[in-house]
């Protein structure tokens, strides 16, 4: 005679919380199904499906944390999937935690950068996630400055238990605590903290090849890449230290280091090691290793301007982690350690910025959050702004058009009108690219109008930021240019777009081929098919010479734009001489 199956025991935590929140059950799968669409997920509850789970019966994956985080937004309070009687597993929206204090926000960010360094391919499958922006942009709002960052010296509030943790030995020791114990940043068996491989879906929505949006707005023929979506501040302007010519440094810190002529990879950067081959917990930070880090970051923006973000992104990421990393978890004043954190939210928004230009685009959202984190504990609110203006140009590029425009107008809100001019003019002009996504005529005109002003408002002795002195007559023109495109306006387009290209220095490589590929555009658009062939032809080859899935989506968007002239003489002489590239 055969065993009987266990009986499973109802769940009384997971009923109790359905009649607060006033769910039906098919209320309840509903809004289930309708997260797991935001996350590329299709799922398939309905109220049977609920009645299982409330008879005990254990959703897989990560459905968990999807159905806790329901509860979170109807309920107005954290919940986990442990206080719904369900299996613990990590966080929907690992990676997104905008955290409550410095020593959680390096331990987030710390794991994503072990996981990215040691699995690409996995991360690049998470989801690019609208609903994902929310929390963080609110919370680095509203939320208070972090009062203390110093750790390890005597008497710091950092110091001894309540500093930050030391590195864990390595990311498959570590597993997750229970739910007694302290929270555990979403980690899973084998993996570092605040990433999740549950967080992989089967495809997103924002993909290339897709529109999203596109009713809202005349963006005819634009994928997630189209040249009307993203590319500039971030694309080439420098760090939070820098200045606004790749690769270039103040003068105090002295040349790059490069290698010597003739030796393999000459005149390629060369990044900084630090002093001894492995730095622990407790190695006192000073003002060296913050320069060496400025330093790291205007050679690999060097290389993401030249070549695009996937010729060294992976090497940014293992210094971030094997450098960046024990540099936070050591010892630190607090003027040094504000130092440290604005340093280590540049190098992550880089690494945020070449994750983006690959198309990994849930990687790019995890790390723009988390430098968002990393800034406001520098306390550097002019630099949380242009994170999330970073944020903001991703959103552009991959149609969610009001999306871009909230992040905009927060970070405009959170500078507040006494930033130097050329910082209003960047943010404006920003903003005026969501408008132009959605169509939103009268709207993206006041928001260039606004960024124009602003602009010629600027004076030299303005004191203006490293990371917005990029933004030059080149940069504005180029914004015009991508904004008339997506309104359909092609003739001031294309006088933009060739006034951008007039302007703007030959170290923006990237830059100028999506500004070609507006011109060329607009030159389709005018019905100058013969110039347009021409000049797309010109930025696919250029394209062809770069690791940017960007640039190679700008140049198939121009293709699709072609397909109406498909059996033009023009159109196929430049097929023909692109076809021998290797596109990606």
């Amino acid at each position: 005679m055969s065993e009987r199956p266990p009986q499973r025991t109802p769940n009384r935590r997971l009923a109790a919380l359905i009649a607060e929140a006033g769910f039906s059950h098919a209320g309840l799968a509903r809004r289930v199904d309708q997260l797991g669409l935001e996350h590329g997920l299709d799922l398939r509850y309905d109220k049977t499906s609920v009645t299982r789970w409330l008879r005990g019966q254990q959703p897989r994956g990560t459905t968990p944390a999807l159905i806790a985080e329901v509860f979170t937004r109807r309920l107005g309070r954290r919940l986990s999937a442990q206080d719904l009687g369900l299996d613990a597993c990590a966080p929907v929206y690992a990676g997104l935690e905008f955290a409550a204090t410095p020593a959680e926000a390096v331990d987030i960010v710390s794991g994503l950068w072990r996981k990215d360094s040691g699995s690409q391919a996995e991360l690049r499958k998470i989801a690019f996630t609208p609903a994902g922006l929310v929390v963080p942009s609110r919370d680095w709002l509203i939320g208070r400055p972090d009062e203390w960052v110093a750790h390890g010296e005597s008497g710091s509030p950092a110091a001894g238990t309540a500093g930050l943790p030391a590195p864990r030995p390595s990311v498959e020791t570590h597993r997750p605590r229970t739910a007694e114990g302290p929270r555990t940043n979403g980690v899973l068996p084998g993996h570092g903290p605040g990433v999740s491989g549950h967080l992989a879906a089967p495809g997103h929505r924002g993909g290339p090849g897709t529109q999203t949006g596109h009713e809202q707005g005349p963006t005819p023929a634009h994928g997630t890449g189209a040249p009307g979506h993203g590319h500039g501040a971030g694309s080439h302007g420098s760090g939070a230290h820098g200045t606004g010519a790749p690769g270039a440094r103040p003068a105090s810190r002295g040349p790059a280091p490069t290698r010597p002529p003739g030796a393999p990879g000459a005149g390629h950067p060369v990044v900084p090691r630090q002093r001894g081959a492995e730095r622990g917990s407790g190695q006192r930070v000073g003002s060296g290793d913050i320069a060496a880090l400025h330093s790291v970051g205007d050679l690999f923006r060097a290389l993401d301007h030249a070549y695009g973000g996937g010729h060294a992104r992976q090497a940014l990421v293992r210094y971030l982690e094997h450098e960046a990393e024990p540099m936070l978890r050591g010892t630190y004043g607090e003027a040094v350690g504000r130092r440290l954190f604005s340093a280590a939210a540049d190098l992550t928004r880089l690494a945020g910025w070449t994750s983006y230009d690959i198309g990994a685009h849930g990687l790019a959202q995890r790390y723009f959050v988390q430098a968002l984190r990393l800034a406001q504990a520098a306390g550097d609110r002019a630099y949380g702004s242009f994170v999330l203006i970073t944020m903001s140009r991703q959103a552009v590029y991959l149609g969610h058009g009001r999306e871009a425009v909230q992040l905009a107008r927060v970070s405009q809100q959170g500078i507040g009108s006494s930033a130097p001019p050329v910082v209003m003019a960047l943010l404006h002009a920003v903003e005026a690219r969501g408008h132009g996504v959605l169509g939103e005529t009268r709207a993206c005109v006041a928001a260039l109008v606004r960024a124009e002003r602003a602009l010629q408002s600027a004076r030299p002795g303005d004191d203006t930021p490293p990371w917005a002195r990029h933004f030059d007559e080149a940069q504005l023109a180029d914004e015009f240019g991508h904004c008339h495109l997506d309104l359909q306006q092609y003739r001031a387009a294309a006088q933009h777009a060739e006034r951008s290209l007039q302007l703007r220095a030959p170290a923006y490589a990237r830059s100028r081929l999506f500004c070609r590929v507006v011109l060329a555009s607009a030159r389709l658009g005018i019905g100058e098919l013969d110039q347009a062939c021409l000049l797309g032809a010109e930025a696919a080859q250029q394209a062809s010479e770069m690791r940017s899935a960007r640039a190679t989506e700008y140049v198939r968007d121009f293709e699709r734009r072609l397909e109406p002239y498909r059996d033009a003489v023009a159109v196929r002489g430049y097929r023909d001489r692109v076809a021998a590239l290797a596109l990606g």
